[in-house]
């Protein structure tokens, strides 16, 4: 009996990466805007260290994009990508930080061919497959440029007292952008699972309240911590990052192919961890959670704490935010944030029935290659051609398919 196809990549989701691609040529044209009125203000610390988060995260990028492209070359199958690896234009590509659009010319090409032609059931597995590893390399620029750019913005507007309606709304924004991209990295990853598991537009619409609600609180403690304190922002962060680095090594994760390469994984895990929760291994990870978000409030109400002393300190220079309703209502969001997140799992969250969860690894592997089986385009029906597997994709989406399951 012939198994239904256990990757599905809908129309919308074709829609929101041309979206997607929009808005990040977007986000540069206001990179750039940003750049150029801080020159303008004479406000060169602040251009400096906005040039400076850019330039990291845009290597970062495209580290990770040439790694992945350098350890699969025999296996692209876009025509865009064919062609760069045939004129020997990957790397120079990536060196001119261009690598990250490479991969949305080869997303948008096979989406366009799987949904204009209706070709077979192998164009949507690589559909699935290539928008993964685009979403995660978003995921990755939405914590090493989006929220430390959130939390610069916001320090600014707080020491120039320059927070109104519009500026607060422009915020909101920000955030749900970086809820956005973790929502939509989720349920990506979901698109690994068997078809009743997929995420549902409710689901994913719970799962993206819930990041929203947690994320706030934790970059306005950020926020209001840097705009008193700026120099200690950097030694929070790299005692705090080190910490989290340790943890994620402690996971054992072989997520790259090389071991060198997984450290750089595992400190882009660390930076994640500082900002939000990143489940980076299998099995049951409630007390993982538990602990991660406990540790993150206590150091949450730290940030708030120090903040609300050095307002007391310079009375008079702090009016427009009054401590009393601050922290209260940032510690209310981050309540109910994790109790949305309580509910999502409990009523929402698209679990695997329990047949599929016991399910042997070896199997679920050769559930996984059987349907990513290449399908000549010329074969006879009756007959088709011998099937060629796909062993040889990346170990990153072989063990993510058949370890992904909560």
């Amino acid at each position: 009996m012939e198994e239904s196809f256990p990757f599905r990549y809908t129309l919308l989701e074709y829609l929101f990466t041309l979206v997607g691609l929009v808005f990040c040529l977007l986000d540069i044209a206001l990179d750039i805007w940003t750049v150029v009125s801080f020159y303008q203000d004479g406000a060169y610390v602040y251009m400096a260290v906005m040039i400076f988060l850019l330039l990291v995260s845009s290597v970062l990028l495209q580290v990770f994009s040439w790694v992945w492209y350098s350890d699969s070359l025999e296996q692209i199958e876009t025509k865009v990508e064919k062609f760069a690896d045939r004129h020997l234009l990957i790397k120079p590509f990536h060196f001119l930080q261009l690598g990250v659009y490479l991969r949305y010319a080869g997303v948008i090409e096979i989406s366009t061919t799987h949904f204009v032609h209706r070709t077979n059931s192998f164009t949507e597995g690589l559909a699935v497959f290539l928008n993964h590893d685009l979403q995660m390399l978003r995921l990755f620029e939405t914590f090493s440029e989006s929220a430390p750019q959130l939390i610069l913005m916001m320090s600014i507007i707080l020491q120039r007292q320059e927070l109104e309606l519009v500026t607060g709304l422009k915020i909101l924004t920000s955030a749900a952008a970086i809820a956005s991209s973790v929502a939509m990295y989720h349920r990506s990853m979901r698109a690994f699972l068997p078809k009743k598991s997929n995420m549902s537009w409710i689901s994913t619409g719970v799962y993206f309240l819930w990041n929203l609600l947690l994320i706030i609180p934790r970059v306005t403690a950020l926020a209001l911590f840097c705009s008193v304190l700026p120099c200690f922002i950097i030694a929070h962060f790299l005692s705090l990052w080190m910490l989290l680095v340790l943890v994620a090594w402690r996971h054992k994760t072989n997520y790259m192919e090389h071991p060198g390469w997984e450290w750089l994984y595992r400190a882009t895990v660390g930076l994640i961890w500082y900002f939000s929760w990143f489940n980076i291994s299998t099995g049951s990870m409630k007390l993982k959670m538990v602990l991660y978000y406990i540790f993150m409030a206590l150091d949450t109400m730290l940030l708030l704490g120090l903040w609300c002393w050095k307002v007391f300190e310079y009375a008079g220079c702090w009016s427009s935010l009054n401590p009393y309703v601050v922290i209260p209502t940032l510690l209310g969001l981050y309540f109910i944030g994790t109790l949305v997140k309580m509910i999502y799992y409990r009523w929402f969250h698209p679990n695997c029935d329990k047949k599929k969860i016991v399910e042997p690894t070896e199997e679920r592997e050769i559930r996984l290659e059987s349907a990513c089986f290449r399908i000549e385009a010329d074969s006879v029906p009756a007959q088709p051609a011998p099937a060629q597997p796909l062993t040889a994709l990346p170990n990153r989406h072989r063990k993510m398919a058949a370890n992904f399951y909560f």
